[in-house]
């Protein structure tokens, strides 16, 4: 069996735990200083995230607050939230210089593009929710309802809403890499993952219904993409596996 890249003795316990407390200090103050460069911002950042909503409101609706603090509050909320979405390369950076140190050459080689791309495809899910689904989805409930009804759509309400969507989007764009790790780890192979499709589409229209409001048009944008980053996982996933066999052609792995 190999050894790890690294040479260096084994650190104690209590270096561990030190190197662990300060790279979670350097990922907090991170966090901090780009909320403390937003928080200027905040009514301006949560004025371009409510954007596909209050330009589909009929003429004379508006947004309203009906807590005390909401004002306040909902975008400070929202510019946390921000704050922490920006800064997790840097948060996974940390995360990754603690661990990297113990980690096999080969997995290393494997881990980078794993990490660079689990996080490029996050931000892609919550861009595709932001510039496909809401606006598909705010047409709808807008004109939908009942004549004799104005919408006036609470603020932190609708900051509860596109959160869950942006948290859930993101997420199911991380199926590929998912798909990709079950492979490399040997729980299951390409094929065996082909042969489930039918469930796994099922699958994403039950995680499309639960994660999503009780609507087909958003249940579909979201499951539908999912289906489709599965089925780029497995390709992905036959392409590594070839790729090891023309490198070891015993078919060892």
């Amino acid at each position: 069996m190999s050894e790890p890249e690294s040479t260096d003795q084994p650190l104690p316990l209590i270096a561990h735990l030190t190197e662990l407390r300060d790279r979670l200090l350097r990922a907090l103050l991170a966090v901090l200083l780009v909320f403390i460069g937003l928080f200027p911002f905040a009514n301006e950042i949560y004025t371009f995230v409510s954007e596909p909503l209050r330009k589909l409101l009929p003429e004379g609706a508006t947004m309203i607050a009906t807590e005390v603090a909401s004002p306040f509050l909902t975008p400070f909320k929202l510019t946390l939230v921000t704050a922490v979405f920006l800064a997790i390369p840097y948060v996974l950076y940390q995360a990754w210089s603690f661990i990297a140190p113990g980690m096999y050459k080969h997995e290393k080689r494997l881990a980078v593009p794993l990490l660079v791309s689990s996080i490029l495809l996050f931000y892609a899910g919550a861009a595709f929710a932001y510039f496909v689904v809401f606006p598909l989805i705010f047409a709808f409930f807008t004109s939908t309802g009942p004549a004799d009804i104005t919408i006036m759509t609470d603020i932190n309400s609708y900051l509860d809403f596109v959160l869950k969507l942006f948290f859930a989007f993101g997420l199911a764009f991380e199926i590929p890499i998912a798909a990709v790790l079950l492979i490399l780890t040997g729980v299951t192979t390409p094929q065996e993952l082909a042969n489930k499709r039918p469930y796994i589409i099922v699958g994403c229209f039950v995680v499309g219904m639960l994660l999503t409001p009780p609507d087909v048009i958003s249940q579909s944008l979201l499951a539908v993409p999912m289906w489709l980053l599965f089925e780029l996982g497995v390709y992905f996933g036959r392409f590594i596996t070839r790729n090891r066999k023309k490198t070891d052609p015993s078919g060892n792995e």
